[in-house]
């Protein structure tokens, strides 16, 4: 019986080998069912309007989830320090804001694909920006593509919020994978906090919302949310490779 989502993305003894020696008596614990059944629920469901909101550092470790979500989403919401090499890419200044210039095209390319296909890709419009990465810097509000040089973007503002929680609420299933700026510093939190309430908010209203990833279920249990939401996925790296499509061999050796 395998009941570990949190491994089932890599190929250990005792989460793959281990089920080829009991073809008729192997299955899932029901923590790992529940996994399966919550990540299929989003990619799956014909509920809409399905939202996601993607964040976190780099637009490389997702860019294989958001080209899948553009196939299902309504709205995609794209957040953290991902968002500023989307902001450079179509022309605006982020200062010294962490961006990815090898991925600017890739940005570009997703801009593309999701006018395409008729979904809405929300692009923070405003920013908390500081001098330097401290939690004790100077901050500024300001529009952001708008950065002053020396300057970086470390949370979204408050129209950003504003607009973002009124996607969340108006979905029927939410997927948040990513915060949306350093919430790990107190200053620079209240992006990725409002996120959290939003999403609480929906699923008062009977929306399904699924919290994956580390940095997005650190966040949840750090504003002590994590029982106002659907469910909290337990599988950083696997949930990120289960909603990129791969089948993961802790999953295959059970059902094989």
């Amino acid at each position: 019986m395998n009941d570990a989502f949190g491994t089932a993305h890599r190929a250990h003894a005792s989460t793959t080998v281990v089920a080829n020696y009991f073809p008729n008596d192997k299955m899932f614990g029901f923590l790992l069912e529940s996994e399966i059944k919550s990540v299929d629920r989003v990619l799956n469901s014909d509920e809409k309007p399905l939202t996601a909101i993607v964040g976190g550092a780099k637009v490389s470790s997702k860019i294989t989830i958001i080209e899948r979500l553009l196939e299902t989403v309504d709205n995609l919401i794209v957040g953290g320090g991902m968002a500023y090499t989307f902001v450079k890419a179509v022309g605006g200044e982020v200062g010294s804001s962490l961006v990815e210039d090898d991925y600017l095209e890739t940005a570009r390319d997703i801009i593309a694909k999701a006018k395409e296909k008729g979904v809405n890709l929300y692009i923070p419009t405003d920013t908390i920006i500081a001098d330097k990465f401290d939690n004790n810097a100077s901050t500024q509000l300001v529009p952001i593509g708008q950065i002053p040089a020396g300057w970086m973007g470390l949370d979204v503002g408050p129209e950003t919020i504003k607009a973002c929680a009124a996607i969340i609420e108006d979905s029927k299933l939410i997927l948040w994978n990513g915060p949306m700026g350093v919430f790990e510093m107190s200053n620079f939190q209240k992006g990725t906090a409002e996120v959290a309430q939003a999403i609480v908010r929906a699923t008062e209203k009977g929306a399904f919302s699924l919290i994956g990833g580390g940095d997005s279920v650190a966040a949840i249990n750090q504003f002590g949310l994590a029982d106002k939401v659907s469910y909290v996925s337990t599988g950083g790296g696997a949930m990120l490779e289960y909603l990129e499509g791969i089948e993961l061999p802790g999953i295959k050796a059970i059902r094989s």
